[in-house]
């Protein structure tokens, strides 16, 4: 059978920013005539979004790429994302790459496509469109899709906190908001399309609004709790230095906010903080946390850490280790430090040998195995708003507000359905309940 139309494969590693920028990336290839699928799958055009926050981000896309170019020698191979902007010769040099775009105008990535199919030959060398990121303006996009019952919108792009350890800011850029009028029509659109959730997101969320005159993060929210049927709004990573007592008291009146935060932590060392150039220490994020506890009824709190920063001593290691037990964090993710070429962090003295990275990775993730096993035995009994995401062999899987995984037996799907749970049981990574009704 003839093809009528041709096909895009798209590759997305790294954040949740990156996950919106891909589906934006998809919608627009298939109002150009794309068909979109899975990239498993033979293509003719592949796009790897790439991620570069690690050394194993950069591994990943070397390894999606060639992964791709595997899977149809003759296919047009794009790639663009962090990765790009900061290394574009790392991805130009692989052999099989056609064009390699960075994080300006991405959307654009789809009419390098268009063109290459055009002329019909690979070009050598490969076309490398990298643009300097100062001083532009947020990339209109926008998404009318989602996939189960959850969807991403990004409201911000860049960072300027300039951590010490961070590549992101070279990847990305200055902080540059997404107009309100924008971020609520988006919203609107997806909640009429039947999401029940959305999750905003960015590359530093907290930052919302600081190159708008007139716009907070809060006023955002205020406008998004005000759209009939908004259901969950649940907010992407956020500095533990945003939860002051001003914000909250803004944020715990609306009816929207899911109560479950994602603070970016990294460490609960003072010492280890500032060496990182965060902008709080463990009193002002604990502090943070028990406005939180407050003020949202049933809160929960999920964060990242790293582990054998430069310098990080046992005592270090041991205070991190201390906080999630004491702020008694649902979810930990922990990675080991990778030192990114061209930040402060990678000339210090004392770097971590890896075997004690890996042992501190292990010792960190079974402390919160055991804090994460305590809170859900603790709902057992509680009956509880969950969300239905997935169904598998007899068991409908999805969320509390509070980000608490539910696990349900059901004789048929309940994707997008949101159930009152009565929680029955729990092991060390989900709770599991009965369904008592919908709601």
């Amino acid at each position: 059978m003839e093809q009528c139309c041709p096909t895009v494969g798209i590759y997305t590693l790294g954040c949740k920013v990156n996950q919106y920028e891909s589906e934006a990336v998809a919608e627009r290839f298939s109002s150009r005539g794309f068909l979109v699928q899975s990239p498993t799958l033979s293509c003719d055009v592949y796009v790897i979004n790439t991620c570069t926050v690690t050394a194993e981000s950069d591994r990943k896309a070397g390894q999606f790429i060639r992964r791709a170019i595997r899977k149809n020698p003759l296919a047009y191979v794009l790639v663009m994302g962090c990765l790009s902007q900061t290394r574009p010769e790392a991805a130009s040099a692989i052999a099989g790459v056609d064009y390699v775009l960075g994080n300006v105008n991405k959307l654009s990535v789809v009419d390098a496509a268009i063109e290459l199919l055009k002329n019909g030959r690979k070009p050598t060398p490969s076309t490398v469109n990298v643009c300097p990121l100062d001083e532009r303006e947020f990339e209109a996009m926008k998404i009318t899709r989602f996939d189960r019952t959850r969807a991403y919108v990004k409201i911000e792009d860049g960072c300027e906190n300039r951590c010490s350890y961070c590549i992101i800011p070279a990847a990305r850029g200055s902080v540059r908001s997404k107009q309100p009028e924008e971020v609520v029509a988006e919203v609107r659109g997806l909640v009429a399309g039947g999401c029940r959730e959305i999750v905003l997101t960015g590359i530093e969320t907290a930052s919302y609004g600081k190159d708008l005159p007139d716009c907070t993060l809060a006023d955002l929210l205020e406008e998004i709790d005000q759209i009939p049927d908004v259901g969950r709004i649940r907010l992407g990573s956020l500095d533990p230095s945003l939860m002051k007592q001003s914000f909250v008291d803004r944020i715990a009146p609306l009816s929207c906010i899911a109560p479950h935060f994602h603070l970016s932590m990294q460490s609960a060392s003072d010492r280890i903080l500032a060496s990182m150039r965060r902008k709080y220490n463990r009193r002002i994020a604990m502090e943070g946390i028990e406005r939180l506890r407050r003020a949202f009824p049933r809160v929960q709190f999920t964060t990242d850490m790293i582990v054998g920063f430069p310098g990080e001593s046992d005592a270090d290691f041991a205070e991190s280790v201390a906080f999630i037990k004491e702020a008694e964090l649902l979810m930990v993710h922990v990675f080991p430090y990778s030192a990114r070429q061209g930040t402060p962090a990678a000339e210090m003295k004392e770097q971590v040998p890896e075997q004690i990275k890996h042992l501190r990775v292990a010792a960190m993730n079974e402390a919160a195995k055991e804090v994460r096993q305590k809170i859900l035995r603790a709902s057992v009994g509680q009956t509880v708003p969950v969300l239905f995401e997935t169904y598998k062999s007899g068991v409908a899987y999805g969320h509390t507000d509070s980000f608490i995984e539910v696990a349900c037996p059901c004789a048929s799907p309940l994707a997008s359905e949101l159930c009152s749970v009565l929680l029955t049981d729990a092991d060390d990574t989900r709770c599991y309940g009965e369904i008592r009704c919908r709601l």
